[in-house]
C-alpha cells in the first residue's frame, strides 16, 4: 500500500477533516469553552466566569457550538426565578474529550510554567495520570513512524 505522503502533489486537501474541524473548535474561546463543559461547567454565567470572555463574545460562542451539535441548550428554573438555560454536552461534545486531554498534555509538557501543570487527570481507579495513547483498530500503540497514510473514499484527486 502507497504511503500518500510520497506523492502530495497527486491529491487535494480541499476536503481536509481537519480543516473542518478547526472550523468548530479552533477558536481560543470555543476550545476553553469546550474544556469547562468537559469539566462539568453547564450555566452561561459560569462559562463567562471561567473561560474570561464577555458575555456577547460567550453568547456566540454557545450558538455556534450548540448549532455544530457539541453542546445542547436545556431549560432549568430556579424557584422564583425566569426559565433559563443550561448548556449539556452531546454524544458528538464528548467525543472531543480524548482531543482535549491530549493538548492538555501537550500544554503540561511543552507550555507550562515552572510551577508546573495547573490540573492532573488521573484515573478514579487507581490514581495514575490520563493521558492519549494512539492505537490502531486491533489495539496496537502506534507512533507516528508506524502510520502510513491511505486514500479514503473522500480523498479529491488532482487533474
Amino acid at each position: 500500500m502507497q504511503d500518500l505522503r510520497e506523492d502530495r502533489e497527486a491529491w487535494s486537501m480541499a476536503n481536509c477533516s481537519i480543516a473542518r474541524a478547526m472550523d468548530i473548535v479552533g477558536s481560543r474561546s470555543a476550545m476553553l469553552i469546550m474544556r469547562e463543559a468537559l469539566l462539568g461547567t453547564r450555566r452561561f454565567d459560569d462559562f463567562v466566569r471561567r473561560v474570561g470572555i464577555g458575555e456577547p463574545a460567550m453568547a456566540a460562542r454557545l450558538r455556534e457550538l450548540v448549532a455544530a451539535g457539541l453542546l445542547e441548550r436545556t431549560p432549568y428554573r430556579e424557584q422564583g426565578q425566569r426559565t433559563r438555560y443550561e448548556y449539556q454536552l452531546t454524544p458528538k461534545g464528548q467525543e472531543l474529550l480524548p482531543v482535549v486531554t491530549a493538548l492538555r498534555h501537550w500544554g503540561d509538557t511543552w507550555a507550562a510554567d515552572e510551577t508546573g501543570p495547573p490540573l492532573l487527570a488521573t484515573h478514579r481507579d487507581c490514581g495514575c495520570a490520563v493521558r492519549t495513547v494512539l492505537r490502531c483498530e486491533q489495539g496496537h500503540e502506534v507512533d507516528a513512524g508506524d502510520i502510513t497514510i491511505v486514500a479514503g473514499p473522500g480523498l479529491i484527486a488532482r487533474d
